[in-house]
């Protein structure tokens, strides 16, 4: 046999013909840009998470980056968030000038420990940036309850977790402002780059929107007054507002969603919940399979709701492990390999080896096998015997 880790065309060929026809009708209305497909996505994923601003953008990278801005997050500002994640999440958090402050992991569902969160708060500290990593939902009561405490900014990082719920909620994975990725291996993804910020703050969604398309428009000049409004300054006489994008009231960015991408996501969506459920019957296999195994399988807290984006194994022997895996054709790979706070681009934050000791340790345990919805039942009895057999 020949199984990938993530088959992305599998996907596509299940739905050839709509998600063909989606892109052709975008390629023949000449609207490639912004317009009626970008805006129904957004509200279709909108009303999916029963949140009132969807604001598309270029990858799930740029969503958090503009999310970072529109709080106002910058110089001297620091953000406290996970090192076992992609390193995108910090890598957002340092491109806008703040400081990563890294909190150790649980080692049973991979998400951030929220009893370790408090002791590195101070008065720098603007945020929180949880992963729910995985697709597995972080413990979000607690979450929001350090925040309230300490007036702190609640941004959920959702790239992996598109369709997890909270307490049998959805809505209840973001925080004040969300950010999703929708690259093609992602539980909803298209077939090129994407992503997403959800908010129900209307002068959040404001500053995303502007900041996306170079702050230019009715949003830049809404945020740059809101922004003179905070400091308890008047903005000055002689800027107008113009809603034309030739008048810039932001430095801001190019980051949009193109229509093409749209499109399609608004067709994928249409089966979201079906890939969820596959998935999720996908690791239920395993679980039962694996669950008297020497391996470690996931655990899944009551209050989440699993989506599977990875379906991760803890061994001593990894390496061993994925080269069988290979050799029998099985493909598997490591998320993630290097825990952010050991990364050489945050060197100069002065963490070292044994700081974060639960996600050093699944950066050198965790692998992840085959878990996308497409998986058939002899592939699935394949792979566990292969793994039986290690």
């Amino acid at each position: 046999m020949n199984i990938e880790l993530m088959d992305v065309k599998s996907q596509h060929f299940a739905h050839k013909e709509e998600f063909d026809n989606a892109v052709l009708e975008v390629l023949s209305s000449g609207n490639y840009i912004g317009g009626k497909f970008v805006k129904d996505f957004e509200d279709k994923f909108a009303t999916y998470y029963d949140c009132k601003y969807a604001i598309s953008c270029g990858n799930g990278t740029d969503a958090l980056v503009l999310s970072l801005k529109a709080l106002n997050i910058g110089n001297g500002d620091e953000i406290i968030t996970t090192p076992f994640t992609f390193f995108a999440t910090a890598e957002a958090i340092a491109s806008v000038g703040a400081k990563p402050v890294f909190v150790d992991v649980n080692i049973d569902d991979f998400c951030i420990d929220c009893n370790l969160i408090e002791k590195k708060i101070n008065k720098k500290t603007k945020a929180i940036l949880p992963v729910h990593i995985y697709g597995q939902s972080c413990d979000m009561d607690r979450l929001k309850e350090i925040c309230d405490k300490y007036s702190l900014k609640l941004i959920t990082d959702c790239a992996q977790s598109t369709g997890t719920r909270y307490k049998g909620s959805r809505k209840n994975t973001l925080g004040e402002i969300a950010c999703f990725s929708f690259f093609p291996t992602k539980i909803l993804g298209c077939d090129g780059d994407g992503g997403m910020v959800l908010t129900d703050d209307e002068n959040i969604a404001s500053a995303v929107r502007a900041y996306k398309i170079h702050g230019s428009n009715i949003d830049g000049f809404k945020t740059l007054k809101n922004y003179y409004s905070n400091i308890n300054k008047t903005m000055p006489s002689n800027i107008e507002l113009h809603e034309d994008k030739y008048h810039n009231y932001l430095i801001g960015y190019n980051s949009r969603l193109d229509a093409i991408q749209a499109n399609l996501l608004s067709k994928k969506l249409d089966y979201i919940d079906e890939y969820i459920d596959k998935r999720r019957k996908n690791a239920d296999y395993y679980n039962v399979a694996l669950g008297n195994s020497k391996f470690t399988i996931p655990k899944v807290p009551n209050y989440s709701f699993h989506t599977y984006y990875i379906y991760a194994l803890q061994a001593n022997n990894r390496n061993e492990c994925m080269m069988k895996l290979k050799s029998k054709g099985v493909a598997s790979g490591v998320y993630y390999p290097v825990p952010l706070h050991l990364q050489p681009a945050f060197n100069y934050l002065g963490y070292k080896i044994g700081d974060m000791p639960n996600s050093e340790f699944l950066s050198l345990h965790t692998f992840a096998i085959p878990v996308y919805p497409e998986l058939n039942n002899q592939e699935l009895e394949y792979i566990v015997n292969v793994i039986n057999c290690i």
